[in-house]
């Protein structure tokens, strides 16, 4: 399915119920106050921080039909919107891995049609910067001349894969990563959990949307992080408390990720850090190795034993 309504579990997501990007919520909101509406927006910025989350908010304050920023919630543009069915608001998501020129060519066709509830209508276009560059050429005829009733905002993780042409032709505004105590605030209202490792917190990199995936595994990661900390340890016991990485192939890569982000802090914190930068060496080894579809259990062992010599013996004789 090519356009797919936004649908808000839960009932309406409001501004003041997102996390993080004051400025730019208070940017969106008084272009609402002001009536300033621009044809098309670019909302930049890393994976899981909210860009689209104050996108669907800043959709729905659009189309409302009291322009109403404090959330009407009672009009049939706010209710259908709420249901996910306003057929003056249309989600573009990525077809498999790209976003294709027929994707675009069908939004092209439903761009003519006049709204039906509101004064507007608003595309979103997700990953847009997952766009091929005929898809985003075609996507230029738009840009170029937009219909004086329609909204359109790209959602992009990397500008770098838009065409300069688009961007020149869209607001661009740049999302911040969310600050640390507000993720762990989130962490202990939303989710009961109250202690997190600096690690981790390196690891969500302040993304809610990384959080997110992390959260149920914080077990995990603490004993990956028991593991790295006691490599002082021989390699024998090393190897029979690391079942955690020898029984978890599907979570092998985020684990990786995170024994990376360890030795990384590792190295900043200690005077004598070549041993822990040798150690990410192997552990880009290993993940290298693991793509070439090399044995899984020989991968783990190298992993342990080499980052155990890099740690120990290595050391010993520097």
């Amino acid at each position: 399915m090519i356009f797919l309504e936004h649908k808000i579990g839960g009932g309406f997501v409001s501004f003041n119920n997102i996390i993080g990007n004051s400025k730019v919520k208070n940017i969106l909101t008084k272009s609402i106050n002001n009536k300033t509406i621009l044809h098309s927006y670019m909302f930049i910025g890393e994976q899981g921080i909210g860009k689209k989350l104050i996108a669907n908010q800043f959709a729905k304050m659009i189309l409302c039909e009291n322009f109403d920023i404090n959330e009407c919630n009672a009009c049939k543009s706010c209710i259908e919107f709420d249901s996910g069915n306003n057929p003056d608001f249309i989600n573009i998501e990525p077809d498999g891995k790209v976003i294709k020129i027929e994707q675009i060519r069908e939004f092209q066709t439903k761009v003519v049609e006049k709204p039906i509830n509101s004064k507007k209508k608003v595309y979103i276009i997700n990953d847009a910067d997952l766009m091929t560059k005929e898809a985003q050429n075609c996507l230029l005829k738009t840009l170029e001349e937009p219909p004086e009733y329609i909204v359109i905002i790209l959602i992009v993780s990397n500008e770098n894969k838009v065409l300069t042409t688009i961007k020149s032709r869209c607001m661009k505004i740049h999302f911040d990563k969310i600050d640390d105590e507000q993720i762990k605030n989130f962490l202990k209202d939303k989710c009961d959990v109250h202690e997190v490792s600096n690690n981790i917190m390196k690891m969500c990199d302040g993304s809610i949307g990384k959080c997110l995936q992390i959260k149920d595994k914080i077990e995990d990661y603490n004993k990956i992080e028991n593991i790295i900390y006691n490599f002082n340890n021989s390699i024998t016991k090393i190897i029979n408390e690391s079942e955690i990485l020898y029984k978890n192939k599907e979570n092998i890569n985020e684990y990786l990720e995170y024994i990376n982000v360890i030795l990384y802090n590792l190295a900043i914190s200690n005077t004598n850090n070549i041993r822990f930068i040798n150690s990410i060496k192997v552990v880009e080894n290993v993940k290298h190795r693991l793509a070439s579809n090399s044995n899984y259990d020989m991968c783990i062992d190298y992993l342990l034993f080499n980052i155990w010599e890099e740690i120990n013996e290595k050391n010993s004789r520097g």
